[in-house]
Parts: C-alpha cells; sequence; structure tokens
C-alpha cells in the first residue's frame, strides 16, 4: 500500500528514496551456495519484503556480487527475478560490480554491451540527484582497485554539481573492518579515491562487499555498507571467528533529504508485529493540530 506523504515534524518529506541491496551471489541452477544456502530463494524474500514497504523508489541500486562465480545464467536467473519488481516499482535498476563478478558476462547479460573486460560504469539523472556506478572490481582478484582511468572519469562527473547532489555505489566499501579477513579483500589505494571526491557534491557513498551492515565516513562523507541476500556474516562471534549465518538479511531504504541522507537497515523476517500504527492512524492524525496530537500520542503512551 502506497501513501502519500506527510509531514508531523520538522522534516519535509525525503526528495528521493533508493533501494539499497547488495551481494545476491547467484548460482547457475540454484544449487546451495557452499551446500547451505539458497541464494534465490533468499534474493526472492528479500524482493518480497522490498515490495510490501510500498514505496515507489527512484533507483533499485545492487552493490554488486551479483553472481557468485560470474555465470551468464547467474545473470540471466538475476535479471529475471528483479526486472518483473522494478517494473512493478517503477524504478531503473543499478547494476555495479563486485569481486565475483565477471566484467564480459555482466556486461553481456545485464546491459546487451559488448562482453568486454572494461570498468562498468554509469550516470543516472534521478531528477536532480546524480548517482554514479563505481567498478572497483579487479578482473581475476579479490581485493577492490580503482584505476586512474576510472579515477579521472569520476573527476569529470563531478566537476559540475547536481541539483541534489551526488551518490555514488561501488562494491568495496573505502572503510575499514574489524574483521581480519575483509582487511585482505578491502578497497586499495583508497587516498586516490578520496583526493576526488573531498570538496565535490557526494552526499554519499553506497557499498557492499562485507555481507554485514556498517557504517563511516570517507573524506567527509558518510558511507553506508548494506549487508547481503545470500547469507550474512555473524558479528555475534569474536572477530577472528566471524564466519556466514544463513540470518540478518536485510536491504537499505535510502532517503535523500534537502540537509541529510539517511539509510534504514530493513530486516527480512517474517515476525508478529504491533498494530497500533497505521494508515489510518496516520490520517486522522493529519487532520488534527500540531497540540492535538501531541496529546492524543500522549494519551496512547499512558
Amino acid at each position: 500500500m502506497t501513501t502519500a506523504p506527510v509531514q508531523f515534524g520538522q522534516y519535509a518529506p525525503a526528495r528521493r528514496t533508493l533501494l539499497h541491496v547488495s551481494d545476491t551471489h547467484l548460482l547457475a541452477g540454484n544449487p546451495p551456495l557452499g551446500g547451505r544456502f539458497d541464494t534465490a530463494g533468499n534474493l526472492a524474500r528479500t524482493l518480497e519484503a522490498a515490495e510490501a514497504v510500498g514505496i515507489r523508489p527512484d533507483a533499485i541500486v545492487f552493490t554488486g556480487d551479483l553472481a557468485d562465480l560470474g555465470e551468464p545464467d547467474a545473470y540471466a536467473a538475476l535479471r529475471d527475478a528483479v526486472e518483473p519488481v522494478a517494473e512493478r516499482l517503477g524504478a531503473p535498476v543499478v547494476w555495479v560490480a563486485g569481486n565475483h563478478d565477471e566484467r564480459p558476462a555482466m556486461r553481456q547479460v545485464l546491459f546487451g554491451a559488448e562482453p568486454t573486460e572494461d570498468p562498468v560504469t554509469g550516470v543516472w539523472d534521478l531528477d536532480g540527484l546524480r548517482l554514479v556506478a563505481l567498478d572497483s572490481s579487479v578482473p581475476g582478484w579479490h581485493h577492490g582497485d580503482l584505476d586512474s582511468g576510472q579515477l579521472e572519469w569520476l573527476r569529470r562527473e563531478l566537476e559540475s554539481p547536481a541539483p541534489l547532489g551526488t551518490i555514488l555505489a561501488l562494491h568495496h566499501p573505502p572503510l575499514p573492518s574489524h574483521v581480519p579477513l575483509f582487511d585482505i579483500l578491502e578497497l586499495r589505494d583508497q587516498g586516490r579515491l578520496a583526493e576526488v571526491v573531498a570538496g565535490s557534491d557526494v552526499r554519499a557513498i553506497l557499498a557492499g562487499h562485507l555481507h554485514y551492515s556498517t557504517s563511516g565516513t570517507f573524506a567527509g562523507v558518510p558511507v553506508s555498507v548494506a549487508a547481503a541476500t545470500c547469507y550474512t556474516m555473524n558479528l555475534a562471534r569474536p572477530a577472528v571467528e566471524v564466519n556466514g549465518m544463513d540470518a540478518g538479511q536485510s536491504f537499505h531504504l535510502v532517503h535523500v533529504y534537502d540537509d541529510t541522507i539517511t539509510h534504514a537497515v530493513v530486516p527480512v523476517v517474517d515476525a508478529p508485529t504491533g498494530d497500533v500504527f497505521s494508515a489510518e492512524w496516520v490520517e486522522r492524525m493529519s487532520r488534527l493540530t500540531p497540540e492535538q496530537r501531541l496529546e492524543e500520542f500522549s494519551r496512547k503512551r499512558r
């Protein structure tokens, strides 16, 4: 159910909304990943949960590791699963390459482009909000990097500010991780990216790769990392013993306001939920004065 934006507090409704999903790791034919994880089933549940939110996002962003082995059939299965949802939501899909992806197959199947090793990049104008996809994958390796050509391309794109600013999307987050494994697999030479981003209109950076949700800042810009749909890392263990689990899957809702951007983690879980608040409650509250709303809410809390 989609409802009209409502403002009860000091912030006007968000200007733009993004659906941020990461690390689907699909396999051709959908055998269990690692003998344990139903990646196609977990993606389907994630997409179902995203639709149930009732939003009309301005874009759906997938930040990498789309296919676990880079198989053409895995990309085709991903496209077949996502495109009907995107069409119903009326949103473009932004595919970002990760370390498990193979550029030639990804370019050919998802973009209908030549199957080359060229970086998979792109720019989307979301009615004034600029979204830039970078390719931090390094063919044949799992760590991340951005070559000089891609950084120069980004620098040129950022020379002219966008009306609502810019969001970057890449797979490898420019952040530290307390999990030793990810030190090995991090984005290399991050200072070169920082030089391009600093002082630009970049307002947020979206990433994946870690299989757990985290956040930080890079070159003064907030970074938000979405967890995976396939499996997540169980952080409720000592850092050296962190491993994957078939639980904790989630996606992010990114809300772009005039002066800030929020990143809400939405769990993919079937759990009992209260029924105090509803569309009917919001509609009724919207007819009251601010003073009456405060009294009504206070009365409910007593």
